[in-house]
């Protein structure tokens, strides 16, 4: 029987169709010092995780029966690619299964900051009671998202979903990708009907000057990808989401711009210092904030938990144990 070790968990619908299918699933957190004893203590060939777990050069060579790693979600930057393939062990993600969990809250922050929301509920509780009228005229400037310009930097699955609430909303969406010069977008609407609307790229810069928000969807970055430069480039009053990797945005400057009131908001799913985000960063009174929860919806988790499960399973149908 193969056993899978599921280090960061696995929603129980993906659990289930393996069990259904003769696999054991160890549903168990290791800490890292004790990951490779684990794994060889259990013979785990296939190994899942998400972010949390970092699948290590020295983690491959201590386990040398493993076969599979497999990552619930985009992005493999907590994966050595390299040593993993020197030892001939496959590694494979969930790239479709949370676009729409991850796009819907790209636009929880933007709903929450161009009515101030982030600020509101963390004013009301306190002052509610007492300054009812001075807080309704402190909110009472927000503005509507239909006719404003949408910047999508990084137009995979992700930032096309991102792109199709934009439209729905009535917004201009304009995007920017270094392997993507025009996409035709199909939406699949409640009664079945669908509709094709077509894309073509923009370069950065014009992305930059031309937005009433930049939304980021990119893996993990060597450098920056908005830092002084690019923010001095953006609209005066634009707002800026990130829910893809932290580390692509200079958080320094995004607080001196948000202090100037250059920036009018921001919305932060991941963080440079991730799991230790900046004291400033958290207690910033214009920054709306979610600890890295992009996936982390119902639908979304069952997805990725089956989609690792057949894909697992594929995988043993050609390369029986």
């Amino acid at each position: 029987m193969v056993q899978v070790l599921a280090n960061d968990g696995i929603a129980a619908s993906g659990a289930a169709l393996l069990e259904e299918n003769g696999y054991n699933v160890h549903s168990v957190k290791v800490a890292p010092e004790q990951l490779s004893d684990y794994i060889n203590s259990n013979d785990i060939q296939v190994l899942l995780v998400r972010s949390a777990t970092q699948v290590t050069k020295t983690l491959l060579e201590q386990c040398p029966k493993l076969k599979l790693v497999g990552r619930g979600g985009v992005g493999l930057d907590n994966i050595d690619l390299t040593a993993a393939a020197a030892r001939g062990v496959k590694v494979f993600n969930t790239p479709a299964a949370s676009s729409q969990s991850v796009a819907e809250l790209v636009f929880a922050h933007i709903f929450s900051g161009v009515r101030y929301l982030y600020d509101a509920n963390r004013n009301m509780p306190l002052e509610g009671d007492q300054k009812f009228k001075q807080l309704k005229k402190a909110y009472a400037a927000g503005t509507e998202l239909k006719g404003k310009t949408l910047g999508v930097i990084g137009f995979g699955r992700i930032g096309q979903a991102v792109a199709k609430i934009a439209l729905g909303l009535g917004m201009e969406v304009i995007f920017h990708d270094r392997q993507t010069t025009k996409v035709d977008l199909e939406f699949e609407f409640f009664n079945g009907i669908t509709q094709m609307f077509q894309i073509e790229s923009n370069t950065m810069e014009d992305v930059l000057q031309q937005s009433d928000f930049i939304t980021l969807h990119l893996p993990a970055q060597k450098e920056y990808v908005i830092g002084n430069n690019e923010i001095k480039k953006m609209k005066e009053g634009a707002g800026l989401i990130n829910t893809s990797r932290g580390g692509i945005v200079d958080e320094k400057a995004l607080l001196d711009a948000l202090d100037k009131n250059y920036i009018s908001f921001a919305g932060l799913d991941v963080f440079e210092s991730e799991p230790q985000p900046e004291i400033r960063v958290l207690m910033h009174p214009k920054i709306s904030l979610t600890p890295h929860t992009g996936a982390s919806t119902l639908e979304s988790q069952n997805r990725i938990g089956v989609e690792l499960a057949e894909q697992i399973i594929a995988f043993y149908q050609e390369n029986p144990a």
